[in-house]
């Protein structure tokens, strides 16, 4: 409850007040019953921004680093994080992803919305990137409908290694919800996996017009780095 009212009394109105974000499609999130809605990612605060636009409560599975930093900054993320509803999420693999996905189907159980990003981490140049197959199994195994969500504007807002986000309107670009119940019992084969994976992602580009392209965001920043 606290976090509810931080993020309807305090986080929610001082955001909106100073950025005055938009939405279109509002009406395609069920007022109610559970769903995933699948979002490009472009920027850290696209976890804020998303659930700050709903008039349900949602939460977003959020790298764990956001709520582990230090100083001045690391107090601030973890704050805001915490005041929209966000879910630590361990990325680095075997028990801890299995933990993860059993969370993520915690909050679908109770009839909530979750958001989660298909591409597994920030684009690193604006465009689309290839999905990963988490998110069909979760919504495969919960049986749920997954809502394509097209963030606009964040990442130029707050580009990766901004210290804070740039006086811009974002806007939030909600698509209709995609049914993958004719693939019910099958979230252990990972043809059916990579295909509706590959759907939602399509759904995306669609939705949005970003370039694509067809490789792991990972891979693309592990050699940019490198180079």
């Amino acid at each position: 409850m606290f976090y509810w009212l931080m993020k309807h009394i305090v986080v929610g109105p001082l955001v909106k007040a100073v950025y005055r974000p938009w939405i279109t499609g509002r009406e395609n999130v069920p007022r109610k019953g559970a769903a995933i809605l699948a979002s490009n990612h472009l920027s850290v605060i696209d976890s804020i921004f998303l659930p700050l636009m709903l008039d349900r409560p949602m939460s977003f599975l959020a790298k764990a680093e956001y709520f582990t930093g230090r100083g001045l900054k690391g107090w601030a993320t973890r704050w805001f994080m915490k005041g929209t509803g966000q879910i630590p999420l361990d990325r680095s693999g075997g028990s801890a992803s299995e933990a993860a996905l059993n969370t993520a189907l915690q909050v679908v159980g109770r009839g909530d919305l979750l958001g989660i990003y298909p591409e597994g981490t920030r684009s690193p140049d604006g465009k689309l990137y290839r999905g990963r197959t988490g998110l069909a199994r979760m919504a495969l195994e919960a049986r749920v409908p997954i809502i394509p969500v097209i963030m606009v504007g964040t990442g130029e807002m707050m580009p990766i290694g901004a210290k804070l986000p740039r006086i811009m309107r974002p806007g939030v670009v909600i698509g209709e919800p995609l049914d993958f119940s004719r693939y019910a019992g099958m979230e252990n084969d990972r043809y059916v996996l990579r295909s509706v994976t590959d759907e939602i992602i399509v759904a995306l580009q669609r939705l949005g017009g970003q370039e694509y392209s067809d490789e792991y965001a990972s891979t693309v920043k592990s050699r940019l780095a490198a180079s």
